[in-house]
Parts: structure tokens; C-alpha cells; sequence
């Protein structure tokens, strides 16, 4: 067999192979819901995503947003690390350096980014490293604005993007350039380069406050639903 041939699908197998696909990411989602035993209506109410939204999700059937997706890790306690773990993966605490080798971060198609999420063998971090495309190229309305708790820094790779905030700020970003903002203002990007833009950042966690206070929220509200009510609501779960 010819050498070149033989290893000339390797780069999309290896790709492949670190790509988290919709359906175990949903799954992922449908196995950390039934562990509170909370119906769609609970998460929907807890995290801020439409009861559509998560249950087409949980079935595979839709790629979800930074907002969406950590809105969900934060009400279902999930941490972002394994959330996006490779199939298979082994998550460990970070008690050590975490290498994550050229191309071997697991990669997932969002709505508006292609991302590639470094680290994810360490659970608890505070802060997720992305390698992300944007392959947006136009704002159609207000649901393309994200928010999430914590703070945002990109590094332009390649190309140029418009990072568009609900105040109606405008600021553009070419090759080399970098921006640092309180991710809670609502924010979009666009490629607005040829060639479609690369990127590098990071998004911090929620302070250890946030997330405690938030936490004994969600204990307050688990602790009043009624188990009954919670049994005769079985049959509106996914």
C-alpha cells in the first residue's frame, strides 16, 4: 500500500477522535439531570434555557452557545472540564501541569464558534483556555448576544473580528491584537476578515461567592418542591 495514502486521512481521523459530538454532549446533559432528578421544567427554571432548548439538546439535535452551555454546567453543577472531556477521558483534579498536545484539545461546533477546549483533563479549574473559529458573519438579533458570569480574554490569531456589545460598542480586532471585558455584558463576534477568524482566550468561573450563593439557592428551591408535586412532575421529564 502506498505510505502516503495510508496515512493520508490521519490529520481528520485524529480530529475525529477529539471531537465531542452532539449526541454524547447531550447525553452527558440527560445523565446529569436524572442524577437531581429534576424535570426539564427545573433545569429550564434554574439555568435560564427554554425547556426547547434543553431537550433538543439532550437529544442531539442542537448545538448550543458559550451562554447556553455554561448556564446549564452551572445549574446542574457540572464542571466545564468535564463537561468537554474527551470520550473516554480520565478527569483528574489539578494537582499537577495539565499538556495539552497541538491539536489534541476536544472540539465542539457551536452556534457562532467552532471551539477547541484545552485542559480538559483537570476538573475545577478557574479558568477555560479556548482555541475557537468564529464562523459568524452577521448579528441577526438579540439571540446572538451572549452573557455568562465570569470575565473574557481573546487573542487574535488570524483574520479580524467586531465584538459587538449590548451598549452598542463596536470594537474591532485584527492579528495580534487582544481584549479583556466582564463577560456578564451581553457580546457577540463576527469574522469580518476573508478568511474566517482564529482565536485564543480564556473565560474565568464565577467568583467562589457567586457560586456559593447561587448554590444554596438552588438548595432552597429543592428542598420546597414537594415530593409529591416532584413525582406527579415525572412525567413531564425528557
Amino acid at each position: 500500500m502506498n505510505a502516503r495514502k495510508a496515512g493520508g486521512n490521519a490529520p481528520q481521523d485524529a480530529l475525529a477522535s477529539h471531537t465531542l459530538d452532539r449526541v454524547t454532549f447531550g447525553k452527558r446533559l440527560r445523565a446529569a439531570r436524572k442524577q437531581f432528578g429534576w424535570t426539564l421544567a427545573e433545569v429550564a427554571e434554574q439555568s435560564g434555557v427554554s425547556i426547547t432548548t434543553i431537550s433538543r439538546a439532550e437529544r442531539g439535535q442542537l448545538a448550543l452557545s458559550y451562554e447556553k452551555f455554561s448556564a446549564l454546567g452551572r445549574a446542574l453543577r457540572m464542571d466545564m472540564g468535564a463537561m468537554f472531556s474527551e470520550a473516554g477521558a480520565q478527569t483528574t483534579a489539578l494537582d499537577r501541569p495539565v499538556v495539552t498536545r497541538s491539536g489534541e484539545g476536544v472540539h465542539y461546533r457551536g452556534l457562532a464558534f467552532s471551539y477547541e477546549f484545552l485542559g480538559t483533563q483537570a476538573v475545577g479549574k478557574q479558568m477555560s483556555p479556548i482555541l475557537g473559529t468564529v464562523h459568524a458573519r452577521t448579528i441577526n438579533g438579540p439571540e446572538d448576544y451572549a452573557r455568562h458570569e465570569g470575565e473574557e480574554f481573546v487573542y487574535i490569531l488570524s483574520g479580524a473580528v467586531e465584538v459587538h456589545f449590548e451598549t452598542g460598542e463596536v470594537v474591532k480586532l485584527s492579528r495580534g491584537d487582544s481584549l479583556y471585558f466582564d463577560s456578564r455584558i451581553a457580546h457577540a463576534y463576527i469574522s469580518v476578515s476573508r478568511q474566517l477568524a482564529r482565536t485564543i482566550g480564556a473565560c474565568t468561573s464565577e467568583s467562589n461567592l457567586m457560586r456559593r450563593a447561587r448554590e444554596n439557592e438552588v438548595r432552597k428551591v429543592t428542598k420546597k418542591t414537594p415530593r409529591a408535586a416532584r413525582a406527579g412532575a415525572s412525567s413531564r421529564k425528557g
